[in-house]
């Protein structure tokens, strides 16, 4: 699927979308194919979670066909032709140069990468001085795994209850801070058709997430059950039934713990998730069977992350036309001179 993308050159040009919902809900930013890469900027420092990959900045990632505009939307890939490659798998990591605290942010996904041994992808928010403004991970997966992961990490003193989500998600820790952090808070989901594989295979579909001073919700919709007011522009997630996570209670002051958080769309390999012997070996993953370690795996089969790249619609920032907004902008920046 790779190779038929038709990758284009990256302008500079900037369009801001702006206009009036019917709903509560009034859109503040759209990112696509007009203007994704003046609003986000690359990272090029070594991966936070220690993975085999090497991010590359704006020029080497357009230059190499690892991020651009295709005639499908914004594409974010991976290196699937070097063998063993010196310091990791050539990748990006993508963050909006805007930050905000409260919205709703709808992401239109045609393709995520699929569920194949040694990928780490996520699409994420998070705060400055990690962990104490917060992260909030909306989609995240490993290995050869089928359902997605949504999780929260907070400084100490941040409990969440997860009533309100749907009956097939499973709430796995209350402690946003475990592990100091690193492990955080979060839900299991049941859906085979919200990650990787099966995401793909529908022709991928929309994560939305409501962050507000009371609630933290995640739904999903597939391709075929987006709802109408979505699509029109007017989003009213009253209407959306139960979350697939919804991350409330009286032991967060969300206010206290989320703030002034970047929209973050990556892929990593192994590492500390993805790479861990109890994770790379674990029952009923295929992985183990495939190489000793997932270092080994993802530096010899390249040709195994050809559909390790996100296809991207949209995203856009909605806010609360009748809430108090609390935000930090940064000066957006071109992609390339």
């Amino acid at each position: 699927m790779r190779s038929s993308q038709n990758i284009l050159c990256l302008g500079a040009s900037i369009l801001c979308v702006a206009g009036i919902a019917k709903s509560t809900y009034t859109i503040e930013d759209t990112f696509d194919s007009t203007n994704f890469f003046n609003d986000f900027s690359f990272f090029t420092g070594s991966d936070p979670t220690d993975g085999y990959v090497e991010y590359l900045g704006a020029v080497a990632a357009n230059q190499s066909a690892l991020a651009g505009y295709s005639a499908a939307g914004v594409y974010l890939g991976v290196d699937h032709t070097t063998t063993n490659p010196s310091g990791g798998r050539n990748s990006v990591r993508v963050s909006s140069n805007k930050a905000y605290t409260h919205g709703l942010f709808i992401a239109d996904i045609a393709h995520m990468p699929g569920s194949t041994c040694g990928v780490w992808p996520a699409f994420w928010t998070v705060g400055p001085n990690w962990p104490s403004s917060g992260e909030i991970d909306i989609i995240e997966g490993v290995n050869d795994g089928t359902t997605n992961t949504v999780t929260l990490h907070t400084s100490a003193t941040c409990n969440m209850g997860g009533t309100g989500s749907l009956t097939t998600s499973k709430l796995n820790q209350a402690n946003c801070n475990s592990g100091n952090g690193n492990d955080g808070c979060g839900f299991s989901t049941g859906s085979t058709q919200g990650y990787g594989d099966g995401f793909n295979a529908l022709g991928g579909g929309v994560y939305a997430m409501e962050w507000t001073s009371s609630a933290i919700n995640v739904h999903f919709f597939t391709r075929n059950a987006i709802p109408s007011d979505i699509t029109s522009g007017s989003p009213n997630p009253s209407g959306w039934g139960s979350p697939q996570a919804s991350f409330s209670g009286s032991g967060c002051s969300i206010d206290d713990h989320f703030m002034n958080h970047n929209i973050v769309f990556d892929t990593t390999f192994c590492g500390a998730w993805a790479g861990a012997t109890n994770v790379w070996d674990a029952t009923g993953s295929s992985c183990g069977a495939k190489a000793a370690t997932c270092n080994d795996f993802v530096g010899n089969n390249p040709a195994a992350f050809v559909d390790s790249y996100w296809l991207i619609n949209s995203v856009k920032v909605y806010q609360d036309s009748g809430a108090t907004k609390r935000e930090e902008g940064l000066t957006p920046v071109p992609f390339l001179a």
